[in-house]
């Protein structure tokens, strides 16, 4: 049975960091990116527990291993990865000071679970566990990665702007 929670335990974050190394598009075949998606950041623990400290990442476990995440990112941390830097200048462009927001920093699940609603549930908890603190979730999806976008916006995500940073073209979402 998979369980949903908020991580708090060291191995935990390793674990994300393993199935997120597993995803990179630098280890996946160009049929895996199409199908199934790629994750675009690669962070470092220190910087996961950091973001984990201030607001703790939702993952979906079977069995004690970590099968699925989604990453918090306090907006506090808007200048601490290079990549994501446009992504937190364009929201507060668009939204201003208008909503509360936690950035979703990335979102994956392991191979062999997917297809089992793992994607909906991570966000539905997320969604759940933040509040009040925060009206909605913002995240930004490569246009080239379909596969995301298309579950991103079954699961209601509604689009906020696209734009062009690094060589790449981005949507900006929002799920309330």
């Amino acid at each position: 049975m998979i369980h949903y929670k908020r991580a708090s335990q060291k191995y935990e974050l390793e674990q994300i960091l393993q199935l997120q190394r597993d995803n990179l598009p630098t280890v996946i075949s160009e049929e895996t990116k199409k199908m199934e998606g790629f994750v675009t950041v690669h962070h470092d623990f220190n910087i996961l527990n950091r973001m984990n400290e201030a607001c703790p990442h939702v993952i979906a476990t079977h069995e004690d291993k970590v099968v699925g995440y989604t990453l918090c990112m306090h907006p506090k941390f808007g200048d601490e990865i290079e990549v994501l830097q446009p992504m937190f200048a364009e929201t507060n462009r668009i939204l201003g000071f208008s909503e509360k927001y936690i950035a979703m920093g990335q979102v994956c699940v392991d191979k062999d679970y997917r297809r089992q609603g793992i994607f909906r549930k991570l966000y539905r908890y997320m969604l759940q566990e933040i509040k009040p603190e925060f009206d909605c979730i913002i995240t930004e999806v490569d246009i080239e990665n379909t596969r995301s976008l298309e579950a991103h916006y079954a699961v209601g995500f509604e689009l906020l702007s696209r734009y062009r940073s690094d060589g790449h073209d981005w949507e900006l979402i929002r799920l309330r």
